[in-house]
């Protein structure tokens, strides 16, 4: 990912500071415009009690008053920065969810679910931070920059001698900034790797568990601890090398120009106030060595943006603006490739699934079923092909209409909403009690709800349920969201073989008027199903009813091989 494209994003986050992003520009610029007059105000002050002057009393009320506005601009400053980096890292924090979700499986398959979250929390902060680092950044400029034209006036050759100095620290700042978004970069990403191996680790703690392999797991997840070591100590090594570079050079830039104002105060082409002020000035000027730590939040902010554009560069499913006509929800596939990281899941597949009819996927494990049932409602796009939902290309079609037509269950479900009954209606636009009863009814879900305390409005964090139950949950969130095609990928894996007849029976029933496509893995839930695509390979290998593949070997071994992962796993 380009760094361009990195900048453009932090530009954008701090223009989402709002108006506070204004109060912290308006209080740091008012800030640095006192320090410069406090100097001169000092000097005129210093020269009004050397001379007796009258005025004293004026100047150093001035200079008491410019102190205080510059304590009152830090004050204001610190709350203005707070606020427009935390509006910063709500609007990144938004939009990185926002498109992580609309991206969906195109980007999990690219970056684990660990990584993910740990680019929309650490990364999002970090870039967060960026409207403070600089606004703040960019005002150390004006002090440096004032400074040099305030000993021009006092004396050119103390603005030559504080120039030579600035220049040495822009260029130790500029090479600071772009080892230290590199080195960022590497600690970025060993935090995200560490982030989705403990994931993925927790999801799978029972198991970790249960064979003893605590230790051992983690190792594994801490794996890249060393490098995340390593990449840190460069970080310091780096702001300390920076650190002592500024530390040299600031105290002889001060130096040179006191001399050179000494050397002039003893030729008479200085007074003593104006040698105070310009021994301020050099100070203020010098200050642009202090800007090593903005520097250093900005390129950490820059390394997380650009692990941030990586997400966005995984563009979400495009939507066309087609309706769907109607139709009895006749499923097509013409000649579907399949692709993912290099690896061809599904070549040329090509079938048809006729309105209100059944149709059964299976195959052996790595067939490329749950790929066909993903491309078949467009979870993913095929690389070549075209699906088609009575006639019509499921590209072309818009979001709501394809969603409302299509209902998914899964052989692991995510249970989203409040309570059991929005868990069963979740993603429909609108849905009473009946429509959700009548789901839970067909997927055998509504006897074990309606045994609890709070039948269908307890809350689904207080449900206890087994993974049957889960299963059951999901399909019936299915059943309620299918409008003409109804997906089920393994969706009763867990059900018992009582329940698993009960719900062929639903989907030859009741919901027979809807377009069912099934990856089955047992004989029954083939053998209810109008015709069978056999998978091998990520190819069709038949097509037929399965009484008519039943007499192959060779499919009568897949539900073999299926029965024995089963044993196994359980």
């Amino acid at each position: 990912m380009s760094s361009r494209t990195a900048d453009l994003l932090i530009v954008r986050a701090v223009r989402r500071g709002g108006p506070w992003l204004a109060v912290l520009t308006v209080t740091a610029l008012a800030g640095a415009a006192a320090d410069l007059l406090i100097p001169a105000a000092l000097g005129r002050a210093l020269d009004a009690v050397m001379r007796t002057s009258p005025d004293l009393p004026q100047t150093v009320a001035a200079a008491a008053l410019l102190a205080a506005l510059v304590v009152a601009c830090d004050a204001l400053g610190v709350l203005a920065a707070g606020v427009s980096g935390a509006r910063a890292a709500r609007w990144l924090r938004t939009r990185v969810v926002t498109h992580t979700l609309s991206a969906g499986t195109g980007l999990t398959r690219h970056l684990a679910p660990g990584e993910i979250v740990t680019r929309a929390g650490v990364n999002v902060e970090e870039a967060g931070r960026t409207p403070e680092a600089v606004v703040t950044a960019a005002t150390l400029v004006i002090p440096s920059a004032g400074s040099v034209v305030a000993l021009a006036l006092i004396d050119p050759w103390l603005a030559v001698t504080l120039v030579a100095g600035l220049l040495l620290i822009v260029a130790v700042l500029r090479a600071f900034v772009r080892k230290t978004t590199a080195a960022s970069g590497g600690y970025q990403e060993a935090q995200g790797q560490i982030a989705g191996m403990l994931v993925g680790a927790l999801a799978g703690a029972r198991t970790i568990s249960a064979a003893g392999t605590e230790d051992r797991e983690a190792a594994r997840v801490l794996a890249p601890l060393p490098r995340l070591r390593a990449h840190g100590l460069a970080l310091w090594r780096l702001q300390a090398r920076a650190g002592v570079q500024a530390a040299v050079v600031v105290p002889l830039l001060e130096i040179a120009v006191l001399a050179v104002g000494g050397l002039r105060l003893s030729a008479g082409g200085l007074t003593v106030g104006e040698l105070l002020a310009a021994a301020r000035y050099v100070v203020l000027g010098a200050g642009l060595g202090s800007a090593l730590g903005y520097a250093a939040r900005i390129a950490r902010a820059r390394s997380a943006a650009q692990r941030l554009e990586q997400l966005f560069a995984v563009p979400p499913p495009a939507y066309g603006s087609r309706p769907l006509p109607p139709g009895p929800g006749t499923l097509e596939l013409r000649d579907v490739t399949v692709r993912a990281d290099g690896v061809r899941l599904l070549s040329e597949i090509s079938f048809v699934v006729p309105g209100g009819t059944c149709t059964a996927v299976v195959g052996r494990s790595g067939s490329g079923k749950s790929s066909l049932a993903a491309v078949a409602g467009r979870l993913a796009d095929p690389e070549r092909g075209v699906v088609l939902l009575d006639g019509v290309p499921l590209r072309e079609l818009g979001r709501e209409p394809l969603r409302r037509a299509v209902g998914y269950a899964f052989e692991r479900p995510a249970l989203f909403g409040r309570t059991l009954g929005e868990a069963v209606g979740f993603g429909l636009p609108a849905h009473d009690d009946s429509t959700v009863r009548a789901a839970a009814v067909a997927a055998c879900a509504d006897p074990f709800v309606r045994r609890l305390p709070l039948g269908y409005a307890t809350p689904v964090e207080e449900a206890p349920m087994s993974g049957g139950e889960i299963q059951r949950i999901g399909l019936a969130r299915a059943f309620a969201q299918a409008g003409r095609v109804l997906i089920l990928d393994d969706a009763m894996s867990s059900l018992d073989t009582v329940t698993e007849r009960q719900v062929g029976r639903a989907l030859t029933g009741s919901l027979a008027d809807r377009t069912r496509l099934v990856v089955a893995h047992r004989v029954t839930t083939a053998a209810q199903a109008d015709q069978v695509v056999w998978l091998e390979d990520g190819r069709v290998r038949a097509i037929g009813t399965h009484e008519r593949l039943w007499a192959d070997p060779g499919y009568r071994a897949v539900f073999q091989a299926a029965v024995s992962q089963a044993q196994e796993a359980s």
